[in-house]
């Protein structure tokens, strides 16, 4: 048997309707991993109070899927490269329904913890495969067609999760476990979907799973993300439990770059770094995850305690970094798909998403929302034209067999940027929040609490005009430090974006250039003694070991 086969029928090429229909199922799955977490956020508040669980727990609800989702990207993808990508897409979207009925069902806040944690395994699954169908199915040169569907699901379950979540709660005979239950029917929809519309070649070669590789990564992983979720809130920065989680996880990455560089099937292979676009695509995504993540993801605080709005109309303020986001990405892909020029978008967008950050320092208590619209458009815009290139530029930069890979590889430093830049920017939050209020306190005449939870927030409606006030003019002037401290990394991933070669789009699909790379090994076999064979096959492969699974077989 040769290196590759392709059991399934499927065409090599999909007609627009075709990659249409297929991309219903794949819409499905992603608007479930993004309803996932806006509409909970709402509900969260309710969640613990009504399980009677701590302000710690209420961190670890968040945290676990966030941990387990960034933990697990990387092997996700290395499957896709080596399995049935329908079937991982569909393994992902079930593991997601029972961790979501898990939630839904619980009646203890550590049963809810585990269920999120199995919630993000999943999700996991749906942002590294996604991508990665969406290559194979489409040619790098047409993938910009199809953007502004994938902004359009964006925002929808952007803007609708937290409208939803917060209904879900506040009718009585629903309440806060349909929070859980709503995302089940749209991840059963995506399965039956991906089962009737998508037609993928299956690759099948003997393979060794590194297990070994995917536990010392997500060991590693784990331990890093725990650190910066945790420290500066349940220990100090500097202590001896920073200590022992930095260096047990540093020690378990490089453990983990030990082993994936002698073994034959890596999760992440070494070697798609000594590729020029994948390396800077991986800095400027990690970059872009602290500086958009970082910053944004206290908006929503923002909103509510700065300038006193309830959690629904938090979540329509939102609406014109969407708008931007979905815009920008549409219009630019649309552009990109015709012209066939990328680069200039993608330092465009790393321009406009510095400026966006600029321009969102300066806000605080007293900014009107016309203007603050404006600002958040404009960080939308950037983000829009910079994130989906950044994996489109590097999708068309590798081979077939390493699309996988190469998309889980952006996907996970980004979110090990945004996971980094949440829990760094939440503590300069709360410090300058707590000297804020106790110099507003103390100007006031006030007397400034001694101890207590100070990084409990602050239930506005409760508090006496005068220290509302107080409270709300701290949050405005730390919300706005955290853009300002954003705004560097996002330059950063800018001058990373510069060094980025533009070549040209290419205009054939995964399938298709996995069939004409799986053609030229084969080629090779039929003409070439054992020797030459083998060297064909660790080369289409991209594997040290490719050719120890497979044995020449005579032709004819």
């Amino acid at each position: 048997m040769s290196a590759t086969e392709a059991p399934e029928q499927a065409p090599t090429s999909m007609s627009h309707k075709q990659i249409l229909q297929a991309m219903s199922g794949l819409m499905a799955g992603m608007f479930v991993a993004i309803l996932a977490g806006t509409v909970v956020a709402n509900a969260l508040p309710r969640i613990i109070a009504d399980l009677g669980a701590s302000q710690s727990s209420y961190t670890w609800v968040v945290t676990s899927e966030l941990l387990a989702m960034t933990a697990t990207v990387p092997l996700w993808g290395k499957l896709s490269d080596l399995y049935n990508k329908k079937l991982l897409l569909q393994l992902s979207l079930g593991m997601f329904v029972v961790g979501s009925l898990l939630a839904g069902f619980s009646h203890e806040v550590g049963l809810l913890i585990f269920s999120r944690v199995v919630q993000g395994i999943g999700a996991g699954g749906l942002t590294a495969l996604a991508q990665v169908v969406m290559a194979a199915i489409i040619p790098p040169r047409q993938l910009g067609k199809y953007a502004g569907i994938f902004g359009a699901v964006f925002a929808v379950g952007t803007v609708a999760g937290p409208l939803i979540g917060g209904v879900l709660v506040d009718t009585s005979w629903l309440g806060w476990r349909w929070c859980f239950f709503i995302g089940v029917p749209f991840a059963l929809l995506g399965i039956v979907l991906l089962q009737r519309t998508l037609k993928l070649p299956t690759v099948r070669r003997e393979v060794k799973i590194d297990f070994l590789g995917a536990f010392l990564i997500v060991a590693g992983v784990c331990a890093l993300l725990i650190w910066t979720s945790l420290a500066g809130n349940q220990f100090d920065w500097a202590s001896w439990q920073t200590a022992a989680l930095t260096g047990g996880g540093v020690l378990l990455l490089i453990a983990a770059v030990f082993v994936e560089a002698r073994v034959p099937e890596p999760i992440i292979p070494l070697t798609i770094f000594r590729n020029r676009t994948v390396s800077l695509t991986t800095i400027a995504s990690l970059l872009v995850g602290v500086a958009m993540f970082g910053g944004t993801v206290f908006l929503s605080q923002y909103f509510q305690i700065a300038l006193g709005k309830s959690p629904t109309v938090a979540g329509l303020m939102s609406l014109p970094m969407i708008l931007g986001l979905l815009v920008s990405s549409t219009i630019a892909g649309q552009i990109i798909s015709k012209t066939g020029k990328w680069k200039a978008y993608l330092v465009a967008g790393a321009v406009v998403m510095t400026a966006g950050l600029g321009l969102l320092a300066t806000i605080d208590a007293d900014t009107h929302f016309g203007l603050l619209s404006v600002y958040m458009a404009v960080l939308g815009i950037g983000v829009g034209m910079l994130m989906q290139n950044l994996v489109l530029a590097a999708q068309n930069d590798v081979p077939a067999t390493e699309l996988g890979a190469a998309t889980s590889v952006l996907s996970f430093f980004r979110s090990m940027g945004g996971t980094i830049g949440t829990s760094a920017l939440g503590a300069v939050l709360a410090n300058r929040v707590a000297t804020e209020m106790a110099n507003g306190m103390k100007a006031a005449g006030m007397p400034v609490p001694q101890g207590g939870d100070s990084g409990s927030v602050p239930d506005m409606a409760k508090l006496p005009a005068p220290l509302r006030e107080i409270v709300e003019n701290a949050y405005g002037l730390a919300t706005a430090d955290l853009f300002l401290l954003a705004a560097p990394f996002a330059a950063l991933a800018l001058v990373a974006v510069i060094f980025i070669k533009e070549k040209p789009l290419k205009t054939t699909s995964g399938m298709e250039r996995l069939a004409e790379e799986a053609g030229a090994a084969e080629a090779g076999e039929a003409v070439a003694s054992d020797a030459p064979v083998k060297d064909v096959l660790v080369k289409d492969d991209g594997q040290d070991g490719g050719s120890k699974s497979t044995a020449p077989t005579p032709v004819g």
